[in-house]
């Protein structure tokens, strides 16, 4: 019934639905179930020329809805920066990445992230028409592994 829901949300914003756009729907939506501490509730961002880009987010923690805002150099860091006022968690970024999963101007984002916290590594990802909010969603999917209380060696270790 989320996935039904989602994909009509994705109907709005989207003039044509593809194979890609289901796939990258039922796979954030696998992502999102995964042991889901943090949920990402609501993000609004500012961002225009001359200004200092501002993040407003409302994030779940295991079910309390909690609210930051921040400044940065760019949306996606003003965004990063709210999510840690919020859980704090002390992680280090140590890759962010975007790709389109569909073509045209309403081509659906896939944003992934590499964290690091005490010597795990774990990669969140995330996807939206909304590079900002694949962002949010990707990092919030990281953070979710890291707190997991499944252990991944490093695999270098």
């Amino acid at each position: 019934m989320q996935r039904l829901h989602a994909l009509k949300i994705w109907q709005t914003k989207k003039s044509e639905i593809f194979d890609e756009d289901l796939h990258a729907l039922v796979s954030d939506e696998f992502i999102s179930e995964a042991s889901e501490n943090y949920k990402l509730v609501y993000l609004q961002v500012a961002s225009q020329t001359g200004e200092v880009p501002h993040s407003l987010i409302t994030v779940s923690d295991n079910g309390s809805e909690k609210k930051a805002e921040a400044d940065g150099s760019g949306p996606v860091d003003a965004t990063f920066k709210a999510i840690e006022h919020i859980v704090n968690s002390g992680a280090e970024l140590l890759l962010y990445s975007v790709n389109n999963i569909t073509s045209g101007t309403d081509a659906q984002g896939e944003v992934t992230v590499r964290l690091s916290k005490g010597g795990r590594i774990v990669n969140g990802q995330g996807a939206d028409t909304d590079i900002v909010v694949a962002s949010a969603k990707a990092y919030l999917n990281g953070l979710n592994k890291l707190h997991s209380k499944l252990e991944r060696a490093h695999p270098q270790v």
